[in-house]
């Protein structure tokens, strides 16, 4: 991990890149630190992800709600306020929202399995 100086991100000044999912469609704006990633995402109605993801992730709700579906078949409601946080390599998830969700995603480096 870098050292990261302080600094502020002005997340309007980034670029929203879109992401089709089975249904619905995913919009990101993320800022990198070397191995450290801070997105703003925003789920559109409808949106269920293309893929199973394996990767870790601190996630935190900033508006509306969603549903974590785990590979297992467990199904998990996040809303606003709420926080999910899994290391790398440790579950299958994928999400589906089914009014629209605003998020903070964080991962990287720090979240590797060992």
């Amino acid at each position: 991990m870098s050292n990261i100086p302080f600094q502020t991100i002005d997340w309007a000044s980034i670029e929203k890149v879109e992401y089709q999912g089975e249904t619905g469609v995913a919009f990101w704006q993320t800022a990198q630190f070397g191995g450290l990633r801070i997105r703003l995402v925003e789920y559109t109605k409808g949106y269920l992800a293309d893929h199973w993801c394996k990767k870790g992730h601190l996630v935190y709700c900033l508006e509306g709600e969603f549903i974590t579906e785990l590979s297992t078949g467990v199904k998990l409601k996040l809303t606003k306020g709420e926080t999910y946080v899994v290391s790398d390599e440790l579950s299958s998830h994928r999400s589906f929202s089914e009014n629209g969700v605003k998020l903070l995603i964080v991962d990287g480096d720090f979240l590797k399995n060992n």
